[in-house]
């Protein structure tokens, strides 16, 4: 189950506090919210959601806390509404208990817990086509973000009605690759591919069998988190301007 992994357990209850009585309806039904961790909208998201599809064996149900809820809710759900989709009816926190000591309410790090989360804005043009700014807007752009790359999104199905899958072609510029190793940048791309379908589904709405594009964002731990993307193509010559021009490029404070 994707959505779960790493959160240092390893057998979950069945049927599940969503009513799944299989670990293949638990894991089905769960990879739709992958996406959405992408997006990193709470720093609790995936705890929460894990409490619910995957929850802890132990001898009873550890349901998540209603605070928990609501705080995951607040920052998610108008990250959702930029797709078109609210916050589901089977997650309405009012029917998870009050704080106590068998909910879930917070995660520890070590010693220290993690601090209120504050709601961000949702931003809802985060990962959809920009118009191309000029090569000066651009270089600044560069310089904020943690890594930059050109690359090719190739689709790998042709049924009209199936989810469009796309793979990374083979020829891949990295112009910033900020903390992370040169090599480590298709790696991190093709599991940013896999797991930000409403990023991609963005890019590939007006470029339904894939293309060129330039992309910004930053990292955070083993994930890229795209910001802009541009299309690249030979009428967007500032795209152009602004890489060749990087190379020599030094960012001001």
């Amino acid at each position: 189950m994707a959505l779960c992994q790493g959160l240092g357990y390893t057998t979950m209850r069945l049927p599940n506090l969503l009513g799944h009585e299989s670990p293949a309806e638990a894991t089905q039904q769960s990879a739709s919210w992958v996406p959405l961790l992408a997006r990193e909208c709470h720093p609790h998201a995936r705890v929460f959601l894990c409490s619910l599809f995957a929850p802890v064996c132990l001898d009873r149900f550890i349901s998540p806390c209603r605070s928990l809820c609501e705080s995951v809710r607040n920052s998610c759900a108008p990250i959702m509404g930029c797709y078109g989709y609210p916050w589901p009816r089977i997650l309405q926190c009012d029917q998870f208990p009050r704080d106590h000591l068998m909910c879930i309410s917070s995660v520890a790090h070590g010693n220290s817990s993690i601090r209120r989360w504050a709601v961000p804005q949702a931003s809802c043009r985060d990962c959809e086509l920009e118009e191309a700014a000029s090569a000066k807007e651009l270089l600044h752009i560069f310089c904020k973000s943690d890594f930059v790359v050109k690359l090719r999104l190739m689709r790998l199905n042709s049924s009209a009605s199936a989810l469009a899958k796309f793979s990374l072609g083979s020829r891949l510029e990295v112009l910033k690759h900020g903390p992370l190793l040169g090599g480590e940048m298709r790696g991190r791309l093709a599991l940013w591919l896999e797991r930000d379908a409403t990023c991609v589904g963005n890019l590939s709405r007006h470029h339904p069998d894939g293309g060129t594009f330039l992309l910004t964002g930053s990292v955070t731990g083993e994930r890229l988190l795209v910001n802009k993307a541009f299309s690249w193509s030979k009428r967007q010559r500032h795209l152009a301007t602004a890489a060749r021009k990087w190379k020599q490029h030094r960012c001001r404070g």
